[in-house]
């Protein structure tokens, strides 16, 4: 059993800045991917960021030079820090991890940008 429990989110102001982060407990054991996907409503999810357990990273286009993606691998904790936001960047954000060849989902945090 694998628990993610995200927190974080809340209302901020357009230019301003979030910071999430993603627990992870359970059988975790050889956790590879760790990431932030979200989905706006009326959108399909999409991904966010991604970071490898060698610390390679992927980002959408759309928040590249404005978000950074972390994780602590002795904490089993993944990061998401979020600057500049846009009114665009509204979405319920979710954590993934994948372990071996399993994707487990946290139940998201959201992120309101005001404008």
């Amino acid at each position: 059993q694998v628990q993610l429990v995200e927190s974080g989110g809340g209302l901020v102001q357009a230019g301003g800045s979030l910071r999430l982060s993603c627990a992870a407990s359970g059988s975790i054991f050889g956790i590879n991917t760790m990431g932030w996907y979200r989905q706006a409503p009326g959108k399909q999810r999409e991904l966010v960021a991604t970071i490898t357990a060698g610390l390679g990273t992927n980002y959408a286009d759309s928040v590249k030079g404005r978000f950074a993606v972390s994780r602590d691998n002795a904490k089993n904790t993944v990061h998401l820090q979020m600057n500049s936001l846009k009114p665009e960047d509204t979405a319920v954000y979710y954590c993934k991890i994948r372990v071996y060849a399993m994707d487990y989902w946290g139940k998201g945090t959201l992120v309101t940008v005001s404008s």
